[in-house]
C-alpha cells in the first residue's frame, strides 16, 4: 500500500511517500513560496536532496507539480498516480468537533470550515489542499489528521480560560493545543522503545522547536498540554513569545498605538528567543552568541529552558507524578543543552541525568537518565508523517 502524506501551510506543501509494507519512505519533499514567483520545490530521495524553480500560483498547482515529479522525469518514483492507494492531510485545527482522525466526506470538510476562524492561516490552507487532490483524484480516499484531536481528552478545568462562560459557548474560547500528532507518536513510542505500555505510565512529553509545547500524558491519555486557543500560549519559542500577562499586550496596545496585526506581529514574529537575544530565533546561534559573550544570548537560553522546567513540574504535579520524561522536535533531539537546562534541579522528584549519554545524543532514540534514575529520560525523535500515513491506512482498510 503507498500513502502520500501532504502538509499544506499558507504558502508551502510539505510531502512524503511511504511503502506501508515496511512504513519506508519513498521519497519526501516540499513546495514553497507559493504565489510568489521564486515559488521551487525540493526533492528528497536516496538520501539526496534536489532542488526544481517553477512559479506556482496557487495549491493545486502546487499537488499538480507534486504528482508531476512523482510520476515523471528523473526523479519519479510511481509508473502513474494509478499506483496511490490513499492520501493522508495534516488538519490543524479541528476544534471540539473532531477528536480522532477521519476519513474527508463532504460533510466532514464542511465541518472543519467552521473551524477556520479558530486557525484563519492554517485551515484554510489545509482546505485548498483537500480539494486540489480531490480535483486531481477525485476517487482517492482521503484521510484527515488533527493537530489538536489528541488533546481533545483534558478535562474541562484544564482547558478552560476564567472567561465569561458565554465566551466558550457561542464563540469556542478555550484552549485546544497543537502538536498533537507528534505528542501522540512520540508517547507511544516511547513505551514501545522502553517496552511497557502507555496505560501504565504517566508522560510529560517535550516538543521542541521552533514551535515548542509541552504535554502530560497520563495512562495513555493527553490531560493536559501547553498550547492554547492558538500555538502562542505556553513556553517561548523561536519567535513566539509563549505566555505573557494579558495587562502587558494591552499596555504594549496603548504604549505603541498597535492594532490587531500590531500586537500579532509582534507576539508572534518578533519576540521569543529572537526577540530577548536580538540574535536570532535558532537555538544554535544562541549558542553561538553565548560561547562568543553575547549575555542577551545567555538570558535567552536560561529563559527557554527554564519555561519547559516550570511546566515539567506543573504536569508532574497535575499527573500525581512522573515515570517518563521525553524530548522530541528539532532542538529537544538534537541539542543537549536544551535538555540538561530543562531538567536541571528536578532531582527532587526523582530525575538524575547521564551527563554523557545526555551529550552524545543527536536524534537518535535513547534513554538519557542515570541507571539509577527513579523517572525515565529519553530521545524520541518525531514521525508526525508516519503517525498520519498509519492513521490513513487505518482508516481505508477498515
Amino acid at each position: 500500500m503507498k500513502i502520500l502524506v501532504l502538509n499544506c501551510g499558507s504558502s508551502s506543501i510539505k510531502y512524503a511517500l511511504y511503502n506501508m509494507d515496511d512504513h519506508s519512505v519513498i521519497t519526501s519533499g516540499g513546495i514553497e513560496k507559493i504565489g510568489l514567483p521564486d515559488s521551487f520545490i525540493t526533492v528528497k530521495l536516496n538520501g539526496e536532496k534536489h532542488k526544481m524553480e517553477r512559479p506556482i500560483k496557487e495549491h493545486t498547482e502546487g499537488v499538480q507539480f507534486i504528482f508531476e515529479v512523482l510520476t515523471s522525469g528523473e526523479y519519479a518514483v510511481l509508473k502513474s498516480l494509478e499506483e496511490l492507494d490513499a492520501v493522508g492531510h495534516r488538519m490543524v485545527h479541528g476544534g471540539e468537533k473532531f477528536n480522532k482522525s477521519v476519513r474527508l466526506t463532504p460533510e466532514v470538510m464542511e465541518a472543519f470550515a467552521e473551524c477556520n476562524d479558530l486557525a484563519p492561516l492554517h485551515n484554510p490552507a489545509n482546505i485548498k489542499g483537500v480539494n486540489a487532490v480531490k480535483a486531481l483524484l477525485p476517487d482517492i480516499p482521503q484521510v484527515g489528521v488533527f493537530d489538536t484531536a489528541f488533546h481533545q481528552t483534558m478535562p474541562d478545568y484544564a482547558y478552560m480560560y476564567a472567561l465569561p462562560y458565554k465566551l466558550y459557548k457561542e464563540y469556542g474560547v478555550r484552549r485546544y493545543g497543537f502538536h498533537g500528532t507528534s505528542h501522540r507518536y512520540v508517547s507511544q513510542r516511547v513505551c514501545e522503545f522502553l517496552g511497557c505500555k502507555p496505560e501504565e505510565k504517566r508522560i510529560i512529553t517535550c516538543h521542541i522547536g521552533n514551535g515548542a509545547s509541552v504535554a502530560a500524558v497520563k495512562y495513555g491519555k493527553c490531560v493536559d498540554t501547553s498550547m492554547g486557543l492558538t500555538p502562542l500560549e505556553g513556553l517561548i519559542m523561536g519567535t513566539r513569545s509563549g505566555n505573557i500577562d494579558a495587562g502587558a499586550v494591552i499596555f504594549l496596545m496603548n504604549k505603541f498605538n498597535l492594532d490587531t496585526k500590531g500586537i500579532s506581529d509582534l507576539l508572534n514574529k518578533k519576540s521569543g528567543l529572537a526577540g530577548v537575544s536580538e540574535l536570532s530565533s535558532d537555538f544554535r546561534d544562541i549558542l553561538a552568541g553565548i560561547a562568543a559573550g553575547n549575555d542577551k544570548a545567555r538570558l535567552a537560553k536560561e529563559m527557554y529552558t527554564y519555561r519547559i522546567k516550570k511546566y515539567i513540574g506543573a504536569y508532574a504535579a497535575a499527573m500525581g507524578g512522573v515515570d517518563i520524561i521525553l524530548f522530541t522536535g528539532g532542538a529537544g533531539e538534537n541539542q543537549w543543552e536544551v535538555r540538561e537546562g530543562a531538567t536541571t534541579g528536578l532531582e527532587y522528584m526523582g530525575v538524575k541525568m547521564d551527563q554523557t549519554k545526555n551529550r552524545s545524543c543527536r536524534a537518535t532514540e535513547a534513554i538519557l537518565s542515570a541507571d539509577d534514575s527513579k523517572v525515565i529520560v529519553c530521545c524520541i525523535p518525531t514521525d508526525e508523517e508516519l503517525m498520519i500515513a498509519l492513521d490513513t491506512q487505518a482508516l481505508c482498510k477498515a
